[in-house]
């Protein structure tokens, strides 16, 4: 028995495609090939699967099921996201340049100012992406990669990404989009005219916080072929059972979201009135145009959410430290995604590679926290974040 190919529903075939029962015995659930070579029947003949590190047919049904739930053409996993995004930078030449949002993930800014500037000679500059306008005269002829979060790591900006994808297109560079922390259910950027996507799929496309992995996607199939020689060459290659792994938590990712989305908004709402917070970031809330950007582009805002306490209730990381002592159902912990909440300080943990002048100019203050909103009962997150927060008040 096979699964019909014309499947439309998210949910059924974050469930069915790629997965078929196992031909051999009839398993509902296909199994976990652990196998790192293949014999092969003669010389030159194989049956499709000559070596692990370049082919493995559990990672192939992740590959399909993820390529089908982004709207791309090919999905090539690797074995965590920062490897993907690596493995997309490899395509640069020295002196190409790469252009990012000002609001970017620490470990990306990492990989770029201190493996990609000085020792691969690439140029780096970062723009305010929320800014449309100035966008093409940010670009240059030498721009190759235009780096896209949306929504961003940790202030939640968005971007428009069909209006960036025509800027980059102009110019002669590819749109990359980060799409993590929205996940293939609440946004499809191949579909506003991005050319690769990439996901830590640690985060919300594994969902429990037990597996590493990354994929990039798209629908150029020389960017795939490209991708897939890099993963092999490199050998930043996903293990069969992290795949496994991966695979059963996006079956549910759907339903998962929904969950995180609609505590996420609580929790903003919630901040948004707490007499200790100045100011909350949640996709949308910025401005007028990001909403009308989330609500074109995005089936939902998200389950991330960040803001600042008042820095005279919280003047210092002496201060910010405490803070973070009382809370109970949220783990401070790095990551995002899970179905537990966590929560982060920015400063020190996802954005400490960026220097502290760096941190200040992007409004990554000492104040920020970043949260990832779980699948817990409401009232429970809701009572956590008050019994912390309403400390800073009594002290």
């Amino acid at each position: 028995m096979t699964h019909p190919t014309n499947l439309t529903g998210f949910n059924t075939r974050a469930i069915h495609v790629g997965q078929s029962p196992d031909p051999t015995t009839g398993a509902t659930i296909p199994p976990i090939y652990v196998s790192s070579t293949y014999t092969q029947d003669g010389l030159g003949q194989h049956r499709g699967y000559e070596y692990g590190r370049g082919d493995n047919p559990t990672r192939e049904a992740l590959e399909a099921a993820l390529a089908s739930l982004e709207d791309g053409d090919f999905a090539v996993t690797f074995a965590s996201g920062m490897a993907a995004g690596d493995s997309i930078l490899r395509m640069l030449k020295p002196g190409d340049e790469v252009v990012a949002g000002l609001d970017l993930y620490g470990g990306v800014y990492r990989l770029l100012e201190t493996v990609y500037r000085p020792h691969h000679h690439t140029q780096v500059r970062y723009i305010d992406l929320t800014r449309i306008d100035a966008v093409p005269a940010s670009l240059s002829e030498k721009t190759r990669i235009l780096w896209v979060e949306t929504p961003s790591n940790p202030l939640l900006q968005v971007a428009d990404i069909q209006a960036l994808a025509t800027v980059a297109h102009e110019s002669g560079a590819l749109l990359v989009v980060d799409n993590t922390f929205a996940s293939p259910y609440l946004q499809n950027p191949l579909h506003w005219g991005a050319d690769l996507v990439v996901h830590s799929m640690t985060k919300y496309i594994a969902g429990h916080s037990d597996a590493i992995g990354g994929a990039v996607l798209g629908r150029d199939p020389s960017l795939g072929e490209h991708l897939r020689f890099i993963r092999n060459a490199a050998g930043a290659t996903l293990g069969p059972f992290e795949a496994w792994l991966i695979l059963r938590g996006l079956k549910t990712l759907g339903v998962r979201m929904d969950r995180h989305v609609a505590n996420a908004e609580r929790v903003a709402d919630f901040l948004a009135h707490h007499p200790a917070v100045a100011r909350v970031y949640y996709p949308g809330h910025w401005t007028e145009e990001a909403g009308r950007i989330v609500a074109r582009q995005m089936r939902a805002p998200g389950g991330m959410v960040s803001f600042e306490v008042h820095s005279a209730l919280a003047p210092d990381l002496a201060a910010m430290g405490r803070l973070f002592t009382r809370f109970r159902v949220f783990s401070l912990a790095e990551s995002l995604g899970g179905v537990e909440s966590l929560v982060g300080h920015p400063a020190t943990m996802t954005h400490a590679a960026l220097p502290a002048f760096v941190r200040s100019e992007r409004g990554i203050r000492d104040q920020l926290i970043r949260l990832s909103v779980g699948i817990e009962d409401y009232a429970d997150l809701e009572a956590d974040l008050r019994l912390a927060l309403d400390a800073l008040l009594e002290a």
